[in-house]
């Protein structure tokens, strides 16, 4: 029986004449995400054409996750909203505060003691407020949420990027900041740009090496990771229907690389079968009740050029195997020219260490073909070359696994399990010796390998791939070794050659797990205390960020101009630093320390101008802070790409950053930043860039008349007197003004609950 069964009944109720009543309002067939969106349309809102990539619109989603270390501070958020229960289903997930050093068992044990305070704070949080429990050691959010609450045609948001991992069963799941959680969670719409839509049309069949992470590498290589921003990735075509629900989810897992709001599939045959699976066949017969809805109209998928913004057809038969990276998850490489390729670039080619699993490619058909390519080094005679690790999805894939032998063949050739966690992925990885940064390769089938992402070593290069290549390139220990058409050397100097991957979708003697590890919600939570200690370094309960002053800002200095790519990890870097994510004042201690500075093109090194000595950027922004000065921030092209990590949004706001200005946005940071009542704004000549100076005061011009639509006017005054007047537009609605004006929408949401 599926959690939360009377809600997608309703969802499914309804559906049929909602989506009916948007045909007719557009007068065209729809795509299968203009459907989903037109059945989620909030209460208050009518269906209408609107403006792809240009209207705001007003959503009711089904229901809300959260992990652990973006839950704090959506949690700590909700708590000043001032309602007894959320309004919608949610649940927390732990699995971010979980560090991978030793195996499961001993880095759990660490973690739920260095940790306890904080997994005690979200378990009673959770147990006043209606909120699902997922223990530490349970799973990872997008697994988890996967085997237990998506369900095709449902939408959802997320406190975490790959959110989207839900697409895999027909969803639109959709990574937002806490913020935006905060809404839902509060019964109030939630505000979406409607999406530009971009249709991918998968042809023939995958075969041999070639896995469903292919898919998403090559079409990373095509867009780029800010090719996707604005819009939904909808993928149809035979090729679709011929893959597993779960090689669907690792597709549009990645999909957040590309920067799109979400991608998703059209409910199928695969779905049916994963939903049965995992105990839900309960919803699978209420989908095929509305199957038609579940789908695009047969005529948007004849003709898609006129219903897409962008097509994009791959054929499956002569996919290729990829590799993606270093430092960037869209610098795409078929298998075939890696040699050449690494050679030209000078990249380091021994492989050091593989790893699989996490949230994208943790699937029991993942390990399965991972486990039939490791059972071929005893029967070939083969020696494993580089260190290789595992990263189990959940608690339920990883029991089904060690039951059916998968595990005792992986330790065989001396692989390390890791906890069911985001660990590695997250750089929550101990790894020995990253402390010396050397330069060297390892390889992943996870989704990010920005410098310092897994281990903190900046000097790791890491190539992104399917758990299959992992597998492969983990044995040969060679980053050009090519599986498809190269031999291996065995213990008896023979010649030899890996057999291709194979393996069962789903497991034949079906899933299971002792302790899944949920933990129900209080009935009645009216009588939960939430204990909050005052001088926690862990915690720290929110107070009201100020509102806007009402007039133009003045004087505001530089902190830093960034210069090139500073995703949500330069802003606020993880690994060491989640411990912190329910501390704003601690965890601000790491703003933007990762982002280049263009003057002197360092890390972490900045002019104060109030003493024209250089300190770290936290240091010298809390000194202009101590001060009363406000200050800016310039940033380059897709500024904040990355997570949904809102403490990038929240540091800057919490020490008095009034501004943010740059090339461009990535969308969930540029959300952000509106939600905490600061201003994002985009340079209306990228070239104007180039006019900010190290020593300059800042005015911002047009405030008291702020309105959608019309650009605002920076002064700048440089050192030596001179000025430069530049134009700088955004993209702030009505609504989100007023968010601007208040000091946070926390601010608004917090007096229309009160009424």
């Amino acid at each position: 029986m599926a959690f939360d069964i009377e809600m997608i009944k309703k969802v499914y109720a309804e559906m049929p004449a909602k989506i009916n009543a948007a045909r007719e309002a557009l007068g065209r067939p729809l795509t299968l995400s203009e459907k989903i969106l037109f059945s989620h349309l909030h209460g208050d809102q009518s269906p209408s054409n609107f403006e792809r990539g240009g209207s705001y619109v007003d959503f009711a989603p089904d229901r809300v996750a959260m992990q652990d270390a973006t839950a704090q501070m959506a949690l700590l958020q909700f708590m000043q909203a001032g309602r007894p229960k959320v309004a919608v289903p949610s649940t927390v997930h732990c699995d971010h505060l979980i560090s991978a050093k030793v195996e499961a068992k001993q880095d759990l044990q660490v973690a739920t003691t260095e940790s306890k305070e904080v997994y005690d704070f979200l378990a009673s949080v959770s147990n006043k407020y209606g909120i699902g429990f997922w223990k530490p050691g349970a799973g990872i959010i997008h697994q988890v949420v996967l085997e237990n609450y998506a369900f095709p045609g449902g939408m959802m948001i997320g406190t975490d990027s790959h959110t989207v991992n839900a697409g895999g069963l027909g969803m639109l799941a959709i990574g937002v900041g806490g913020a935006d959680a905060c809404d839902v969670m509060a019964g109030l719409a939630w505000e979406l740009k409607w999406p530009k839509l971009i249709g991918i049309k998968l042809t023939g069949k995958l075969n041999g090496w070639t896995a469903p992470k292919d898919v998403i590498l090559k079409v990373a290589g095509i867009l780029t990771v800010k090719g996707g921003t604005g819009a939904i990735v909808e993928y149809f075509g035979e090729g679709a229907t011929s893959m597993s629900c779960t090689g669907k989810g690792t597709i549009c897992n990645m999909g957040a690389e590309i920067g799109a709001t979400t991608s998703t599939f059209g409910y199928d045959a695969s779905m049916s079968r994963y939903l049965s699976s995992t105990g839900r066949a309960d919803v699978a017969a209420l989908a095929d009740t509305v199957a038609e809805h579940l789908t695009a109209d047969a005529e948007v998928y004849a003709n898609p050029e006129k219903y897409f913004d962008q097509v994009i057809e791959i054929d499956l038969n002569t996919l290729e195997p990829h590799l993606n990276g270093p430092f960037t998850p869209d610098l795409a490489t078929p298998i075939s020219k890696m040699k050449e390729v690494a050679a030209a670039n000078g990249w380091p080619t021994t492989v050091e260490v593989g790893l699989i699993g996490s949230c994208t490619n943790s699937s029991y058909e993942d390990i399965s073909r991972a486990v039939s390519l490791a059972k071929q080094v005893a029967q070939k005679g083969l020696t494993t070359k580089a260190e290789y690790m595992i990263t189990p999805g959940s608690e339920q894939v990883r029991y089904t696994i060690e039951r059916d032998g998968f595990l005792d063949v992986f330790s065989q050739i001396g692989a390390k399990v890791f906890a069911n966690a985001c660990g590695p992925c997250i750089g929550m990885w101990e790894r020995v010796g990253a402390e010396k940064k050397e330069k060297n390769t390892i390889v992943h089938s996870f989704n990010r390998n920005f410098a310092k992402r897994a281990d903190g070593n900046p000097n790791t290069f890491a190539f992104v791939a399917s758990p299959e290549i992992v597998t492969a390139l983990a044995i040969a220990g060679d980053l050009t070794f090519n599986p498809l058409t190269d031999t291996l050397t065995n213990d008896k100097g023979e010649q030899v050659m890996l057999d291709a991957p194979t393996g069962d979708e789903l497991p034949i003697k079906g899933f299971a797990v002792e302790d899944a590890g949920y933990q129900a919600p209080a009935a009645d939570g009216s009588g939960v205390v939430v204990a909050v200690d005052p001088a926690s370094k862990r915690l720290q309960l929110l107070d009201p960020f100020a509102a806007w002053e009402g007039t133009d800002l003045k004087s505001l200095k530089l902190l830093i101009k960034a210069k090139g790519k500073c995703t949500t990890d330069h802003i606020s870097m993880a690994g060491p630093w989640l411990k912190f994510r329910g501390h704003l004042d601690n965890i601000s201690n790491n703003m933007l320390i990762g982002a280049v500075n263009f003057f002197n093109e360092k890390t972490d090194s900045v002019k104060n101008q109030l003493t024209g000595s250089f300190d770290t950027v936290p240091n010298t922004q809390r000194a202009y802070k101590a001060a009363g000065v406000g200050t800016i921030v310039v940033g380059d092209e897709n500024y904040g790409e990355g997570s949904s990590r809102e403490h990038a949004a929240m540091e800057p706001r919490h020490l008095g950053v009034r501004v943010v200005l740059t090339k461009s946005f990535a969308r969930i940071h540029e959300t952000n930043l509106k939600k905490q009542g600061m201003l994002a704004l985009t340079f209306a000549n990228k070239a104007d860039y180039d006019k900010i100076q190290e020593d300059d005061t800042i005015d911002v011009v047009g405030l008291t008349s702020f309105t959608p639509g019309t650009p605002l006017t920076l002064v700048l005054t440089h050192k030596d007197g001179s000025t430069d007047s530049i134009e700088a537009n955004h993209t702030y609605n009505q609504q989100q003004i007023e968010w601007f004006k208040a000091g946070g929408a926390l601010n608004i949401i917090r007096k229309q609950v009160a009424g």
